[in-house]
């Protein structure tokens, strides 16, 4: 690791060049390529509207058995 804090002005052209350079989509990122990244993700999402739904029955048949609902 370069830890000076000026560089030439070849190692600076050198840097921007690289820099500026666009990204190569034909190879992935090494990420792309690990089977956790392709799977969908957990039940989670099919589970949350039952338990907001459960919730507020069970909210709604509070008021209502306490006599102070609408």
């Amino acid at each position: 690791m370069d830890t000076r804090d000026s560089k030439t002005p070849e190692e600076e052209l050198q840097h921007l060049k690289e820099v500026s350079q666009p990204e190569d989509y034909d190879q992935p990122e090494p990420d792309v390529e690990q089977s956790e990244a392709k799977s969908p993700p957990g039940g989670l999402h099919r589970v949350l509207p039952i338990v907001i739904v459960v919730i507020g029955l069970a909210v709604a048949a509070m008021l209502l058995l306490s006599g102070k609902g609408p």
